[in-house]
């Protein structure tokens, strides 16, 4: 049942095309609706096993010859991720639905929402390191699909360009890392990774492991330096922005670290990798959002600011005895998704209502969408951790407080508090700016008369603000089923959790909060005064400013390079892949010591099949003295039917009959390209150039000599023939090996051969038909 739940959102994104031209006259979204909030209902009904501590498997077999099967697990940490997807999921759609308009292409919408709904389910459940890749990387492409959907804008490609080229650079990464820990270990299962931690950390890769593998994470999860992508993946659709930027893709590698956490558990190199990145991006990202001007923009750096707050967390709790670390990220990660997806619903409430994010245009809204206003007044102070019990960000925030004071990473223990509380600052001062310029103030002048929102675009983000409020309130109630059997799972520790708002006045959390929201007030109030230093820092040293001068000057140099070769020449391409094979080859048999000379087991060499071959050999030869091409290709044709007969010779009439049709094929199309060709007597060529045709056609001719001798003689591996001479009537039911092998053996080659052929074939045909419409409508 399990395996057929993660398929669902992919089985019925197939279906979305019928839908479409089925159903013009209702939002598709009605219909796509129900496939989250199923999901959800399926996921929300094994809670009482989690707090029993169960869990869930099932298995299907895929690839289990290489240990890759869908193994899929419901634990205390997949839970929480599960809900999160399909459960904002659910809202988002809904949100979509009234924000999209039915003009949009829907169709493909929803088709790449409910790829990437599938490949996060995927990412979060599997237990396969390879499998969980595989949905890693769907995730990647489901994102960049999903951020460019309005692809006639240049700002969503740029966005949707850049978040892949970062993503899936830190995908092919975790790739490797999973490589090393899959031959560390000697399994594929991250849950027989985790029972065999020890040898990766005893390995020689450890640190190489560790390295590439929070690459991956941390490139996901818009970590400092590779925060860069997010900001420009805002040109997505809002309710695209509020799906992947509060529940999902960038808390993926959130996830990834929580769940491989027990490996790498009381190493310190992970501990403080994890924590530095996580306070740095924390106080950069909340930095950075002060200066931003567009509402989305905003909360694109708020995000990077509260991942890098999981993420430090996640460190703190590594290395150390810092138990209430854990927590407080788990918690967070719950806290975080209700009121930064209800702030991205209401910013997008604002942009339908008002034609505009600019900050600096809007105001006085409040008067005019006092609903919004108030649904934007929960999200923003409780991303502010403001100190009231109506807030569940601030519970979260208290116990990042705490855990940042018991952390110890290389006895800065003074640092890294300073660094949490001017994060918390900064978080402080945006998210007073993303109340109250658009809410508060002079009324701005606007394009069109700003109104309340209708009640389907409202309902939505009022969820998640009521979740705000309720667990601010009643914190405890999600302590038990959800809370305590995701940090189960994390740290293998089963905590007795017991939150709380008010710890008296000698809590030293409070009074940093307390720092926090005076400092903070005074900066915002005061913000005309300061934020001029912006014009100064980072400036042209931003990360967006790096990422731009590396992809532009690789281009660069990639076209530079490109140019090099791509000279139009068949010649020089023929040369240059020739050059390379004969190098390549060479090495090789060099390094591998693989020559060698062998007279056992070879054929008679009789007067037909003596005189066969000389007459290959004149053929040859004569075509290097051919002033026509045609004539040329003819002659080399005799050479290709002069093999068919020694196959006969040989006693291998299916292997001469097959040479036939492929000499009858390739002569048949050299004539066809070669008509067009000038003659060879008009092409007059330097000594250099026939020198270096020499050499190359002497060396490859030589090279391929030296390993037809070779594959005879040396033998490092069993002959796999005897296995296809063993098993051709058993396994194929044929005597003809061969046909067995081509129809049975390599079925699957062959008909991708076929695939493969077939699409070629409509590509020319297509090119063939844009031609000629060119032609007649010039």
């Amino acid at each position: 049942m399990l395996h057929l739940v993660i398929f669902i959102p992919f089985l019925f994104a197939l279906i979305i095309p019928l839908l479409r031209t089925k159903l013009s006259n209702i939002h598709l979204g009605w219909f796509v609706l129900a496939v989250p909030v199923l999901l959800f209902t399926y996921f929300i009904s094994f809670l009482e096993k989690m707090i029993q501590g169960e869990k869930i498997h099932s298995t299907l077999n895929w690839i289990p010859s290489l240990d890759i099967n869908f193994v899929f697990v419901i634990d205390g940490l997949s839970m929480l991720f599960s809900l999160l997807i399909t459960g904002i999921g659910s809202l988002v759609v809904l949100y979509s639905i009234f924000y999209l308009n039915k003009k949009e292409n829907l169709g493909h919408f929803y088709f790449y929402l409910l790829l990437f709904m599938g490949a996060m389910l995927g990412v979060v459940l599997s237990d396969n390191i390879f499998v969980l890749y595989m949905f890693w990387e769907f995730t990647s492409i489901s994102s960049f699909l999903l951020i460019g959907f309005w692809f006639h804008r240049e700002k969503s490609r740029y966005g949707a360009l850049k978040s892949m080229l970062i993503t899936v650079f830190g995908g092919l990464a975790l790739f490797a890392s999973f490589l090393l820990m899959s031959i560390t270990t000697g399994s594929t299962s991250i849950r027989e990774i985790i029972l065999n931690s020890e040898a990766i950390i005893n390995s020689n890769y450890f640190v190489l492991i560790l390295i590439l593998f929070l690459l991956g994470a941390f490139t996901k999860s818009a970590q400092f330096p590779f925060h860069t992508w997010l900001p420009d993946a805002m040109e997505a659709p809002t309710p695209v922005s509020a799906y992947l930027h509060s529940a999902t893709m960038v808390k993926a590698g959130i996830y990834l670290v929580a769940r491989f956490f027990l490996v790498f558990q009381g190493e310190q190199l992970f501990a403080i990798i994890v924590s530095v990145f996580g306070i740095v991006t924390l106080a950069w990202g909340s930095f950075m959002a002060v200066r931003q001007t567009d509402l989305k923009g905003i909360l694109a750096f708020s995000t990077i600011s509260q991942l890098g707050m999981i993420m430090a967390m996640l460190g703190f709790g590594a290395g150390y005895e810092n138990k209430v670390a854990i927590v407080a990220a788990v918690f967070h990660i719950f806290n975080h998704a209700t009121f930064k997806g209800s702030l991205f619903m209401v910013a997008g409430i604002i942009d339908h209502e008002t034609g505009t994010r600019d900050i600096r245009r809007l105001g006085g809204l409040y008067t005019f969408m006092p609903i919004t206003a108030t649904l934007a007044f929960f999200g923003t102070f409780s991303m502010a951790g403001f100190p009231l019990p109506v807030f569940n960000g601030f519970l979260s925030k208290e116990m990042f407080f705490k855990a940042a004071i018991l952390d110890n990473v290389l006895d800065i223990s003074i640092l890294i508090p300073i660094l949490a509380v001017i994060g918390s600052i900064f978080t402080f001062v945006y998210s007073m700016i993303l109340f109250f310029k658009p809410f508060t103030g002079k009324e701005n002048m606007l394009d069109r008369q700003p109104h309340e929102a209708p009640i389907g675009l409202l309902v939505s983000p009022a969820i998640l603000v009521s979740f705000i409020i309720i667990i601010g309130l009643l914190p405890n109630i999600i302590s038990e089923p959800i809370l305590a059997p995701a940090v189960s799972a994390i740290n293998g520790e089963i905590p007795l959790i017991n939150i709380h708002f008010w710890h008296g006045f000698t809590n030293i959390p409070i009074w940093m909060s307390f720092t926090v929201v005076v400092i903070g007030t005074l900066l915002f109030r005061y913000r005309d005064k300061w934020t001029p230093f912006y014009n100064v820092f980072p400036g042209r040293w931003s990360a967006a400013n790096v990422y731009d001068y590396l992809v532009n000057n690789t281009f660069t140099f990639a076209k530079s390079v490109t140019s090099f070769f791509m000279t139009g020449s068949i010649r020089n391409y023929l040369s240059i892949i020739l050059g390379f094979l004969i190098g390549t080859l060479a090495v090789t048999i060099y390094i591998t010591d693989g020559f060698a000379v062998s007279y056992d087991d070879l054929a008679p060499i009789t007067w037909p099949v003596a005189f066969t071959g000389i007459t290959m050999v004149f053929a040859s030869i004569a075509t290097i003295f051919m002033k026509n091409r045609i004539a040329a290709i003819l002659v080399l044709g005799v050479v290709g039917y002069g093999l068919s007969i020694l196959f006969v010779f040989f006693k291998a009439p299916d292997l001469a009959l097959t040479q036939l049709i492929i000499e009858t094929v390739t002569v048949a199309l050299f004539l066809l390209c070669f008509y067009h060709l000038p003659d060879l007597t008009k092409t007059k060529e330097s000594l250099s150039r026939k020198t270096l045709n020499i050499v190359i056609s002497l060396s490859a001719g030589f090279i391929v000599t030296i390993i037809a001798i070779a594959s005879h003689s040396f033998k490092k591996f069993d002959a796999i023939s005897e296995y296809f001479i063993e098993t051709s009537v058993s396994l194929g039911g044929g005597h003809n090996i061969v046909n067995v092998i081509l129809v049975d053996m390599r079925g699957l080659d062959t008909l991708f051969e076929i695939t493969v052929l077939g699409i070629a074939a409509l590509a020319i045909i297509s090119m063939i038909k844009l031609r000629k419409k060119e032609e007649v409508d010039s």
